[in-house]
């Protein structure tokens, strides 16, 4: 079998890149015997993609298709123009698996796709108008064409019915999980990422594309209550620029930006807890990335969220600060034996999710639609 993944997106530094990126490499851990081609496309970050293909090297089933035109130009040529077919580009393949911003046009290859959420039909004002636009086109198309959709949860599952109408029988729902890489660090190796970037302890991390729906705001309002209370906290707050109104900051709060992955790993490592109140996800990954660090997790109760987290984490609703900061305050007041006991629930909770299932789920979904 002939398979090819769009892998465009592992440029952004966002949750779906580190799907697709993770995705492609437990896929070649798993099948060495069907032949894979990554597609791919960008101009500015044709480096990052370059990057990739070297970490892929060792792979004798994998080759690569780069093209060297931005992601309004393939929008335009895939979405709108329908041209041209994807085989014109790769060659015939038995399965196209798209990517969450364009869905070209195929001769005869079975189309498979990944929708992570709903956020643009649920959550419209919160994303730039042009993400809400090209999305609508996109999964306009995904509704027609597709052989299969894979979702990341039960959630994006109903939402996939419920808002596009889209025949249950597609979908398939296909858990993440944290790479293999988010695992407790030693003390040294956390305490010299915390010096890079002038943090200190104790402290609350976040870690988010910085959006209106990722809820930042009422975090930072929160937090300048709680550390009213408890000078000596700090917030730290991870991730790139995505769009929107900037933020009323308090003090005692740290912006990194955009991290490596191996920074990442040592701040939810080193952090007394980490809190994600979005208003919504079709996963939520930076959870069970904080979980497999041993980190205790305050997070929304609804949407995907609740449905990843269960009974591991505190649960909240995203838009009361009255809970928010009551659920802060209780797991910087517990003693050493009951933090431990949810660091505990914490690491057992993403024990259940691995990239090793998630890649035979999709194998699964590849052959199934091949030989449909």
């Amino acid at each position: 079998m002939k398979i090819a993944i769009d892998v465009s997106q592992i440029v952004y530094g966002t949750g779906v890149s580190n799907y697709t990126a993770s995705l492609v490499e437990s896929l070649l851990k798993i099948d060495h015997k069907n032949e894979y081609i990554m597609f791919a496309s960008a101009f500015r970050q044709r480096r990052k993609l370059k990057e990739f293909q070297e970490k892929l090297k060792d792979h004798n089933n994998i080759q690569f298709k780069i093209l060297p035109y931005p992601p309004t130009v393939i929008e335009i040529a895939f979405n709108r123009f329908r041209y041209p077919p994807i085989e014109k580009i790769i060659g015939e393949v038995d399965v196209f698996h798209s990517s969450d911003w364009t869905q070209p046009k195929a001769i005869g290859a079975k189309m498979v796709t990944t929708v992570h959420d709903m956020v643009v039909f649920l959550f419209e004002k919160s994303i730039h108008p042009k993400i809400v636009a090209t999305q609508k086109r996109r999964l306009a198309l995904v509704k027609n064409e597709a052989d299969a959709i894979i979702c990341d949860s039960e959630t994006t599952k109903d939402d996939l019915v419920k808002f596009l109408g889209v025949d249950e029988g597609k979908a398939r729902v296909i858990y993440l999980a944290a790479s293999e890489e988010f695992k407790p660090q030693d003390e040294d190796k956390t305490k010299e990422v915390l010096e890079k970037y002038k943090i200190k302890k104790p402290y609350i991390l976040s870690v988010a594309t910085q959006e209106p729906r990722k809820n930042i705001q009422k975090l930072l309002d929160v937090f300048e209550k709680i550390v009213a209370e408890r000078p000596q906290l700090h917030l730290v707050l991870t991730g790139k620029y995505g769009w929107g109104p900037g933020f009323h900051s308090a003090q005692n709060v740290v912006w990194t930006g955009f991290v490596s992955q191996e920074d990442l790993v040592a701040l939810y490592s080193g952090c007394r807890l980490f809190a994600y109140p979005s208003l919504y996800e079709g996963f939520g990954l930076p959870i069970l990335e904080a979980m497999a660090c041993g980190a205790p997790v305050v997070t929304s109760n609804n949407s995907s969220m609740a449905e990843i987290a269960k009974d591991a984490a505190i649960l909240v609703d995203p838009r009361s600060d009255g809970q928010v900061k009551k659920a802060v305050d209780f797991v910087l007041g517990l003693n050493l034996e009951n933090y431990q006991r949810i660091v505990r629930a914490s690491l057992d909770r993403a024990r259940r999710y691995s990239w090793t299932k998630t890649a035979r789920e999709t194998l699964k979904v590849y052959k199934e639609v091949a030989e449909s």
